[in-house]
């Protein structure tokens, strides 16, 4: 890419929250949630703004005091339990361009349920947009490679294989989740062309399992602090152990 690029963070911040209420304004490990995100985005040199989409004047005073910009409330329409993310996006940079003649050139959402996020991973998948073909550049973490689904009366449906294939997920090809939009990096010009965030050119980082707990309830919530008082111990754990392993190889 030699143009030059104006990346627009995005933290989508609803109220409402059902299953954890007042989420993104609880304090988790002694901060408000929302500050993390805020926080992470403002760290990052290349990102141009920090723009925190809420329909909480709460919300966004909050956003505000720890140094993101609110420039206006998302209407309420756009903020119930069954609205679509993107087309908060689409309504969010129509009014931009319309009031402030901003346009970006590229989306970073960052999901204020990621405290666990570290500034490698958007670092990581912004290099991997710059140095491919991508549109679309999201973060993943690794997965058991054989789904299941349940039936109407609890009978288990393997959806991708055969129970005849090996057990040993070593012969499995590996699997990957979504990891609760720790990073999701797009395209502007792909974004409104395909009207969807994960376009037809997607790439993907890998992050560590254990930091990709989205919180999304009350013991995902109760993990993730656990977690993230222990990061420092958990990561020297995993490279002492990965160490010895190749080691013994």
């Amino acid at each position: 890419m030699s143009k030059i690029q104006k990346i627009l963070a995005y933290i989508p911040a609803r109220s409402g929250s059902k299953r954890i209420p007042g989420k993104n304004t609880r304090k988790f490990c002694g901060k408000p949630l929302i500050a993390y995100a805020i926080e992470q985005a403002l760290s990052v040199s290349f990102i141009d703004r920090v723009l925190v989409d809420t329909d909480s004047p709460k919300i966004a005073k909050l956003a505000k005091q720890f140094g993101a910009d609110v420039p206006f409330l998302r209407p309420e329409h756009l903020a119930s339990d069954s609205s679509n993310v993107i087309d908060s996006i689409f309504y969010m940079l129509d009014k931009l361009k319309k009031e402030e003649r901003y346009v970006p050139t590229h989306i970073m959402i960052l999901q204020a349920t990621s405290p666990l996020r570290e500034r490698k991973d958007i670092e990581d998948c912004w290099k991997m947009m710059e140095s491919t073909n991508a549109t679309t550049v999201l973060t993943v973490c690794p997965t058991h490679p054989k789904l299941y689904h349940l039936g109407p009366h609890n009978d288990i449906q393997l959806v991708n294989g055969s129970e005849k294939h090996s057990n040993n997920t070593q012969t499995w090809e590996p699997a990957y989740l979504l990891n609760g939009c720790l990073v999701y990096i797009v395209d502007l010009k792909a974004l409104y062309k395909e009207k969807c965030i994960i376009t037809k050119k997607t790439k993907a980082v890998v992050c560590p399992k254990w930091r990709s707990v989205d919180l999304d309830t009350i013991e995902e919530w109760v993990m993730a602090e656990i977690f993230y008082k222990n990061r420092k111990f958990i990561s020297e754990k995993i490279e002492k152990i990965e160490k010895e392993s190749r080691k013994k190889i």
